[in-house]
């Protein structure tokens, strides 16, 4: 899992006024929740940019002053109309204490069914994984050389070592659907 470095300075003034002068100045005010004391803090609006217009997940790797704590992205608040960040939400974490956060699905292969005249769609674009933050993938790879036409994969037909998928277990992550040629031909065939 890719890390990001990230600068913040801490906040001693709270509420909707100072949060609105905060943002005033191209900051974001930010909260730090998990393992110790709870931490609130600001950002420059431009060091955040990358963090959050990114298909990745990362590791945040924080300086708050002198103090240096590990944490994820746990929640982000967007304005509803003009879709400014407002505020961001870490959870630290440490590879002692499970976590679960979202990952990136990656298909692999070519499968059956679309060498049969189907179409792949990948239902899923994350996964909820649970487990230490250090056995993290940066993305979680899906073959699909197996799957034929009409079929699906579910979340239940996936393992990974040292890892828990917390999605529903009769979720589908990724389907071969049959495309009107494919079910003209299968139908020539049959005759």
């Amino acid at each position: 899992m890719k890390t990001f470095e990230l600068v913040g300075t801490p906040r001693s003034e709270f509420g909707k006024k100072a949060n609105k002068a905060i943002r005033k100045e191209n900051l974001v005010p930010c909260n730090l929740y998990g393992l110790g004391e709870n931490i609130t803090f600001s950002v420059q609006l431009e060091d955040v940019r990358k963090l959050i217009y990114t298909p990745d997940t990362m590791v945040v790797a924080l300086t708050i002053g002198d103090v240096k704590k590990t944490a994820v992205i746990k929640e982000l608040q967007f304005h509803p109309l003009s879709d400014a960040l407002l505020h961001i939400d870490f959870l630290e974490i440490n590879d002692k204490k499970p976590v679960t956060v979202e990952i990136p699905v990656q298909l692999v292969g070519h499968a059956e069914g679309v060498k049969a005249g189907g179409k792949l769609s990948l239902e899923m674009k994350k996964l909820k994984v649970n487990g230490i933050y250090t056995n993290f993938p940066d993305r979680m790879v899906v073959d699909v050389t197996e799957l034929g036409l009409g079929k699906r994969l579910l979340v239940s037909d996936l393992h990974y070592e040292g890892l828990q998928l917390m999605n529903v277990k009769d979720a589908c992550v990724a389907q071969v659907k049959v495309t009107r040629n494919s079910a003209a031909e299968a139908e020539a065939a049959a005759e």
